[in-house]
């Protein structure tokens, strides 16, 4: 599997920004699909994740700010960020597990493919 995230940028302190990443390969509703979050000089944390039943899980952080979606036929899955602070700047990578789901889920030894990452800054 291969993934593209895309849709980063700059915004002000409350605003929105909507990140997409596209997968390739045509198994994609068998993936728990994640979004992971790097900060510089931080450790890469958890965000949210959507499961292969489409539970849906959020780090407390961007929990009642955040969504994540996931679309099969368009092989994307999507993360909805509002009322966006500075704490949130970082760089946000997509991931995909085909593993059995376990209580790893928000570590990222739990996925086995990653995108590229894109940047996210929110001024103040």
């Amino acid at each position: 599997v291969q993934l593209q995230a895309s849709g980063g940028g700059l915004v002000q302190t409350g605003g929105s920004l909507s990140l997409s990443c596209a997968a390739s390969g045509r198994t994609f509703s068998s993936y728990a699909l994640g979004w992971f979050r790097q900060a510089p000089g931080k450790e890469r944390e958890f965000v949210a994740v959507v499961a292969q039943n489409d539970n849906t899980y959020y780090a407390n952080s961007v929990k009642g700010r955040f969504t994540i979606s996931r679309d099969n036929a368009k092989n994307t899955v999507y993360l909805q960020m509002n009322s966006l602070t500075p704490d949130d700047s970082a760089v946000y990578y997509c991931a995909a597990s085909n593993n059995l789901w376990d209580s790893t889920w928000y570590k990222p030894g739990f996925y086995d493919y990653w995108g590229q990452g894109t940047l996210v800054t929110v001024s103040s």
